[in-house]
């Protein structure tokens, strides 16, 4: 073998054994050396081959991953009424069943859509006057009913005449037929709902106070009103 290619293989020798010695002497540091230099060339061939968009980006690309969700659509969550709303709807509803059983003059309280006992003797007059099947309850049927209806309350009196103060004692009473309504209901005779106080009303009352064990006088007192609406579950005035 020639001197030069010698000398060349053994100068090859003496720097890989040199090189060696010193990853000998710091192997910690060749192994952060190989690491960093990894870390680079990743972040170089990410920038150069994968990224297409603006930067920063992710090392990996997640094209495909980016594009699918954007074509979802965006997901619409239904809002649902809550109990207040219902609760305004529900009152609105009232006002408007009381605002025209004013107009048709069976109820002669504010529109405040509280269904307070006017409401409810008024509602039952009309539906005894109509001699419809509607449930007195607030409903959008009942209000339909109402404002279709021509129907006036047979007390009614017209405006342009002077109350007498006799007939006005001796006209009907919404206390009275709301008190004939409930009796009947309830088994105490055979009772029309005229709103006059007249001899079968007497004896149903006397009938109720009796079986109620109470004072038989026959008359509508407030204690039997009390009474009876306990029994019937729903207010007479």
């Amino acid at each position: 073998m020639p001197r030069r290619s010698v000398r060349r293989h053994a100068t090859t020798f003496e720097t890989a054994g040199r090189f060696a010695a010193t990853i000998g002497r710091h192997p910690r540091e060749f192994v952060a050396l190989i690491v960093a230099t990894i870390a680079i060339a990743a972040i170089i061939t990410n920038a150069l081959v994968f990224q297409k968009g603006p930067h920063p980006a992710p090392i990996f690309a997640t094209r495909l991953l980016f594009k699918h969700d954007a074509a979802l659509p965006p997901r619409s969550q239904a809002v649902q009424p809550g109990p207040a709303a219902e609760a305004g709807g529900q009152a609105k509803l009232i006002a408007n069943i009381q605002r025209e059983l004013s107009r048709k003059g069976f109820y002669d309280g504010p529109s405040d859509g509280i269904w307070g006992a006017k409401t409810d003797a008024a509602v039952r007059e009309f539906i005894h006057a109509s001699g419809s099947k509607t449930n007195p309850e607030a409903s959008d049927g009942l209000l339909r009913a109402i404002t279709a209806s021509n129907l006036k309350p047979a007390n009614a009196v017209a405006s342009n005449v002077a109350p007498d103060p006799i007939a006005k004692l001796i006209a009907p009473s919404k206390r009275v037929a709301a008190v004939q309504r409930a009796l009947a209901d309830f088994g105490y005779g055979q009772i029309k709902p005229t709103g006059v106080f007249d001899p079968d009303t007497r004896a149903a009352i006397e009938k109720f106070e009796r079986d109620r064990r109470l004072p038989v006088t026959g008359q509508i007192t407030d204690r039997f009103v009390r009474e009876l609406a306990a029994m019937t579950g729903r207010p007479l005035e």
